[in-house]
């Protein structure tokens, strides 16, 4: 009794276990972010793409090939020569996705490492022949027109092998020990050019500076010139005046001399200030 329940058993359980293996291999799932490609052993690569969730297939007859369909970026490095014969290293970012509707001839013409395939390829052409087009200053100072060609230009190849490219930018750019050693003694020449410049201006501020000095003083002296004409005894006069306060100055920085104002006599004489007392103090 017991051999013949456990046979039945196993006759039960041997198919059950060949239909839950078959049913689990018939069901794929595709997650977020993915599309799926079928492949059938009698028809080829199916041409429609299966969305995201949970699909059937028949197993052995047929497979299914997941794609992320989701942006990745990805650099490019390339040393090329610029216009004027500069060596250049350039890298590249780019942000890139299959498109989705064109998953089974991408699987029929690249595989699923595409983008290894493709990328490296295109950009290091289109980096060689952009950069092949400006001179090594032109690739400084028109930064943004040079990274707009290559991405124009990028984005055509990579449309040929149905590729979106999300954006593309240009993220490290060096050149050569000569076209920098260069650089830094342009850059040196001018700041020497610029000094030179700033001094030169400086004489000539100080020139006119003395140009209008000079014609303020033959002015001054003309005017005076004017006044002793007129007056006579002025010029006697202007030099009384400076004896007087050369005297005034000396006398009022010795501490043994005192002055006393002859202001009174001054006024009955009609004059003012025009004596003074002097006297010695004693040591």
């Amino acid at each position: 009794m017991a051999q013949q329940a456990l046979g039945a058993l196993y006759k039960v359980a041997v198919p059950a276990a060949v239909a839950l293996s078959v049913a689990n291999a018939a069901i794929y799932d595709v997650k977020g972010g993915t599309r799926a490609v079928i492949f059938d052993r009698l028809s080829g690569v199916k041409e429609q793409v299966v969305n995201e969730g949970t699909h059937f297939l028949i197993p052995w007859l047929q497979k299914s090939i997941i794609y992320d369909v989701r942006t990745r970026p990805r650099n490019i490095s390339t040393t090329t020569g610029s216009k004027d014969l500069q060596m250049v290293s350039l890298t590249l970012r780019v942000l890139h996705r299959p498109e989705v509707k064109m998953l089974p001839k991408i699987y029929q013409n690249l595989g699923q490492d595409y983008d290894e395939r493709v990328l490296p390829s295109i950009g290091n052409e289109v980096l060689k022949a952009i950069v092949a087009q400006f001179d090594a200053a032109e690739l400084i100072t028109q930064r943004e027109a040079v990274s707009n060609r290559i991405r124009t230009d990028l984005l055509k190849r990579a449309q040929e092998f149905n590729i979106a490219l999300e954006d593309v930018s240009i993220t490290h750019m060096t050149f050569g020990k000569e076209f920098t050693r260069a650089v830094e003694e342009k850059q040196i020449a001018q700041q020497e050019a610029e000094r030179a410049r700033f001094i030169v201006e400086k004489a000539e501020q100080e020139r006119q500076a003395s140009v209008i000095r000079a014609e303020g003083e033959a002015d001054a002296a003309d005017t005076i010139s004017k006044a002793i004409a007129k007056s006579g005894d002025g010029l006697i006069q202007i030099r009384r005046i400076e004896t007087q306060k050369e005297v005034a100055g000396l006398l009022a920085g010795n501490p043994n001399v005192t002055w006393i104002p002859g202001g009174s006599k001054g006024e009955s004489d009609g004059k003012s200030g025009g004596n003074f007392l002097l006297g010695l103090r004693s040591g």
